[in-house]
């Protein structure tokens, strides 16, 4: 196990320098990032100024390796907007993304793997029928044309909905403010439904169609057959056996779908004016402030990372032969 967790990490190690090395590239690809941060009304004595100060005017392997260094050390420098440093700006804002993402994924989880069993048990009939059409849609829509819609008829005509806004819930949580925190939950949920369900709708068709194709494939196995010659219970042949062998593949992709949603949610908290990563990111390209979209793009991969290392222990739990 310990072989398996440290080839893991340093895979996860390798991953992280490739993404460094992209971000950089991604500011120097469109010439002299210099001009990022001055004015557009900056003369040449000025600009010269701020390419020495910011270190630009360096060999590009040394600009490189200083990067590396600050990213260790999670500093990006001075916001250009807020005045603030770069990654404080970006950590006030991942509470609000998360509990997005950790909402809309709750939702997808829950209604996918009833919906995937039910499809499977009940395979070309009916119900499998409109379920899949229901999942076929899910995965047609995209995710900012649904919030659009919602915002318009449960926010607008039905007035059911906030269609913009936050009650922060995570920032008191960590803060050690239980009481405000449990106090805004119902607030909390209020402001999420309709951006949750825009964001976790495509991981709720998808879901749905991954869990039914697996358990239609563990459900065909000798195993299954076997525990149901024997007169186990329908229900126990699901739940005992059938379930607990589909879940692997499931297990996966629910894992890996926490960092695609976190870094997917900006349309989505564009449209209903979210507070959180994914519009600090929109803004902050908007305006040129560099080191916020520098800040946020490694907040990103770090979690990305993180979970897909999680991901794969859980899975060589649950499949012992993966860690061979």
């Amino acid at each position: 196990m310990w072989t398996f967790l440290l080839r893991r990490l340093l895979q996860s190690v390798i991953v992280l320098i490739g993404v460094t090395l992209i971000s950089f590239v991604a500011l120097q690809i469109g010439g002299d990032p210099t001009y990022l941060f001055v004015s557009e009304n900056a003369s040449t004595e000025e600009i010269e100024r701020a390419r020495a100060l910011l270190g630009f005017d360096r060999p590009l392997h040394i600009q490189y390796l200083s990067y590396v260094w600050d990213v260790m050390r999670l500093d990006f420098g001075t916001s250009l907007t807020f005045r603030q440093p770069a990654m404080d700006v970006v950590l006030a804002a991942l509470p609000a993304s998360i509990e997005l993402t950790l909402f809309s994924l709750i939702l997808a989880i829950v209604i996918s793997i009833p919906l995937g069993i039910v499809s499977a048990l009940y395979r070309g009939k009916p119900v499998d029928g409109g379920i899949m059409t229901f999942a076929m849609i899910g995965q047609s829509i995209p995710n900012f044309w649904m919030g659009i819609m919602m915002i318009m008829f449960f926010g607008l005509y039905l007035s059911w909905f906030p269609i913009s806004g936050h009650v922060p819930f995570l920032r008191p949580l960590f803060q050690g403010d239980f009481a405000r925190a449990f106090g805004n939950l119902p607030q909390t949920l209020h402001y999420l439904i309709m951006p949750a369900i825009a964001v976790g709708s495509y991981t709720l068709a998808r879901n749905a169609r991954l869990v039914r194709s697996s358990m239609l494939e563990v459900l065909q196995q000798d195993y299954v057959r076997t525990a149901r010659s024997k007169g186990i219970s329908e229900t126990r042949v699901i739940v005992h056996h059938a379930l607990r062998n589909a879940w692997l593949p499931v297990v996966t992709m629910i894992g890996l779908e926490f960092g695609f949603v976190l870094g997917g949610v900006v349309v989505v908290e564009t449209v209903f004016s979210y507070p959180g990563v994914g519009r600090l990111v929109f803004n902050a390209i908007n305006q040129r402030d560099i080191p916020v979209v520098q800040a946020a793009v490694i907040v990103i991969a770090l979690i990305f990372i993180l979970l897909n290392l999680i991901v794969d222990l859980i899975y060589a739990r649950l499949d012992p032969r993966v860690k061979l």
